[in-house]
């Protein structure tokens, strides 16, 4: 549909027209709209425990352990290579929900080991883990609105080479070092700046300095062996590995609504087969996760049940969620204000009218 016959040209800086914009319209920090869940069931959803991530953590560092021995055994032979793109993805992809999720503090009970696992996760995805925390909290706070979600994949119009080419992390992981090195530099973005406390300025640099030096380290070591094992084993596979990470998480919002205050409209859940799901952590449940952020992963199944008769059908694989993004977006390079609305069963409550148009 189309919102508006006037398209506004969108500015997505977090210092820009598009901010003041949506404070004026009272999109920034405002009230969403959330399905009413039983005060007995949310209370059952929300409890955490370490037994479910204490299990898939394990699963995952031992599988990095035996395809990352298998890809050095067998170096030099074909046969290495399942072993390397294997790792890759436990490397590259995997390690984004991680991330996600003990960013939340959601996966673990004891929190503790939801720090060790963000800050290990942070590191593998390329991302400053003080930035990334309070961007991920303000992606929360004001989910696609323009000029104040620092994390819209899918601007519009849409880049469509860009975003092609990113299938392979190239944009994503020149810009993440970017990000890396100015704040190694000691210096923040104006819009990290915007999101960051300032009493959490300094902790962001000295962590990026961190990170700089463990890759500069891997080079060095690289060189001086004369193998690119060492850069396969830390940093590489975040480029070749990240593809899995990248069709999931373009899924999330892509060629749905702005500017609005109802994940009904802005956010997409999808069906996925048991080996994604596990990749992903259960985020393909990513309306639920919207709406009650609080719900470990562990739990989101259960919480799609409890709120399938409001929410709008989900997409029944990745590939169909590709079949309704992708048309959105050739569409949006033409009518920016063009998104898809679903239709909302005959349960649901309607949807919340929009603060703003598109």
């Amino acid at each position: 549909m189309t919102a508006t016959a006037d398209p506004h040209i969108r500015d997505y800086a977090l210092d820009g027209a598009g901010a003041d914009r949506a404070r004026a319209l009272g999109l920034a920090n405002a009230d969403w709209y959330r399905t009413e869940v039983p005060r007995k069931v949310l209370k059952e959803l929300i409890q955490r425990r370490d037994g479910p991530a204490l299990r898939d953590t394990a699963l995952w560092f031992a599988l990095l352990v035996a395809t990352a021995a298998g890809g050095i055994a067998l170096w030099g032979s074909w046969w290495a290579l399942p072993f390397w793109l294997a790792y890759g993805v436990l490397y590259g992809s995997v390690c984004d929900s991680r991330w996600h999720e003990c960013g939340h503090g959601t996966a673990f009970k004891t929190q503790w080991m939801n720090d060790v696992v963000y800050q290990i996760a942070s590191f593998m995805v390329v991302r400053n883990p003080v930035t990334w925390r309070w961007s991920h909290a303000r992606h929360h706070t004001d989910t696609i609105i323009v000029g104040r979600d620092p994390e819209i994949a899918c601007k519009r119009p849409p880049d469509l080479l860009r975003l092609v080419a990113n299938a392979a992390g190239l944009f994503d992981m020149v810009e993440s070092m970017r990000a890396l090195v100015l704040n190694a530099t000691g210096r923040l973005s104006p819009a990290e700046k915007d999101f960051i406390p300032e009493s959490q300025w300094a902790k962001a640099i000295a962590v990026a300095r961190i990170h700089i030096a463990i890759y500069a380290a891997t080079i060095v070591a690289a060189v001086g062996l004369q193998s690119w094992i060492p850069v396969l084993l830390i940093g590489g596979p975040r480029l070749y590995g990240c593809w899995h990470m990248l069709m999931t998480g373009l899924i999330q919002h892509c060629g749905l609504a702005e500017d609005v205050t109802d994940h009904r409209l802005n956010s997409r859940t999808v069906y996925m087969n048991p080996v994604s799901r596990w990749i992903y952590w259960n985020m393909n449940y990513h309306v639920e996760h919207h709406m009650f952020p609080m719900v470990p992963f562990h739990a989101l199944p259960r919480l799609h049940e409890v709120l399938k008769p409001d929410l709008p059908p989900a997409n029944s694989s990745i590939l169909d969620a590709y079949r309704e993004a992708i048309p959105a977006l050739l569409r949006q390079s033409r009518e920016p204000d063009y998104y898809v609305r679903k239709p909302l069963p005959a349960t649901a409550t309607p949807y919340k009218e929009e603060v703003a148009h598109v």
